[in-house]
Formats: C-alpha cells, sequence, structure tokens
C-alpha cells in the first residue's frame, strides 16, 4: 500500500494535483485503505486519495450507502443549487459553493453510469412523508459529495468553487426636491412621486 500522509501535520503535494487513472483492482485496494480511514476519523462522509496523499484517481464516499468511484467523470450535470460545504482537508473553513442537484458520473467500474439526484421524489400525503424530506436531503448530500470528491481527483477544493456573492451596492436615491431623473426638469415629488 501506498504511503498515507496525516495531511494536517504533514504537506501535502498532491492535494491540487489532477490524479493518475489507475486500474479497477488498484483502485478497490486504494479504496478499502481510505474507507478503513473514514472509519477511523468517524467525522467525514467522503475522502479522495489525494487528500492522504495517495496519488490515484479514487475517492470514496458514503452518505446512504457505500459507494466506490476509481477514474471518476461527470458526464451530465443540472439543476445547479448554492450549497454550503466543508472537507476533512479544511476543518472549519466551510464555504458556500454552487453545486447541482442532479449529477451522472462514469467510472472505470462495470456498473458505471451512476446517476446521483437530490430533486424532490413524490408528493402525497401520509405518515411517510417526514422520511421522504429526509431521504431526499440524504440525496442531495449524496450528489453534492460525488461532486466534491471529483473535484479533489482533479486538483480542485471547496476554495476553488467559493460562490462569494457580489456586495449590493445602494444607488444613491433621489431627493424629493432634486432635479426627476425622467428628464422632465421638475422637482421630483412633483414629476414621478
Amino acid at each position: 500500500m501506498k504511503k498515507v500522509i496525516n495531511c494536517y501535520k504533514e504537506n501535502n503535494p498532491v492535494i491540487n494535483k489532477k490524479l493518475r487513472e489507475v486500474s479497477v483492482e488498484e483502485g478497490m485496494e486504494i479504496a478499502t485503505e481510505l474507507f478503513n480511514i473514514l472509519n477511523e476519523r468517524k467525522d467525514g462522509i467522503g475522502l479522495a486519495a489525494n487528500q492522504v496523499g495517495i496519488d490515484a484517481a479514487v475517492a470514496v464516499l458514503n452518505v446512504r450507502e457505500p459507494i466506490i468511484l476509481i477514474n471518476p467523470k461527470i458526464e451530465e450535470q443540472w439543476d445547479e443549487i448554492d450549497y454550503y460545504e466543508g472537507c476533512l482537508s479544511y476543518p472549519n473553513k466551510g464555504v458556500h459553493t454552487k453545486r447541482y442537484k442532479n449529477v451522472i458520473v462514469k467510472t472505470a467500474q462495470s456498473e458505471s453510469g451512476w446517476y446521483f439526484s437530490g430533486v424532490e421524489s413524490s408528493k402525497g400525503k401520509g405518515s411517510w412523508e417526514a422520511s421522504t424530506k429526509q431521504d431526499q436531503e440524504q440525496r442531495l448530500l449524496e450528489a453534492v459529495c460525488v461532486q466534491h470528491e471529483i473535484d479533489h481527483l482533479n486538483g480542485m477544493t471547496i476554495h476553488d468553487r467559493e460562490n462569494k456573492p457580489e456586495p449590493i451596492v445602494n444607488k444613491k436615491s433621489v431627493g424629493r426636491n432634486e432635479p426627476c431623473p425622467c428628464g422632465s426638469n421638475k422637482k421630483y415629488k412633483k414629476c414621478c412621486l
């Protein structure tokens, strides 16, 4: 197995690097190590190989069920949303990002072509509504996590995706006794109020 680093204490030379593609067999070995790290840490839902210093396009996540991504590529994504994300590599430094509710991902595994969606499923009335909302939130979290981990494998972090809203600048308002901006040369209070 490759040397695993503690990215809090050691320099991480591959955190901003596009990672090399690997065989499915090598990817499965690395994925096992990544799941072991996640289980040991108990504070994350996803981990990419480069977060622990491994140069391999492999990531794992465990939101609704354990998922392994080997050499993943996003084929399609739609329904952009704002989302607040955190990252194990940058504890307590979460940021607002733009992500997508729907994403289709192709991987090296034979069961590729996965569709992740955080879109509301069906609407209805009944005692199961609360669990339906919780399921939708879990599916959205899973879709965002997939995008987050694939970004890592391409050398991107949440800080590269940060959505910094433009500041709102108030335009100077026209006073009641100033000339009207419509061009009538009348005082504003007599013209356009």
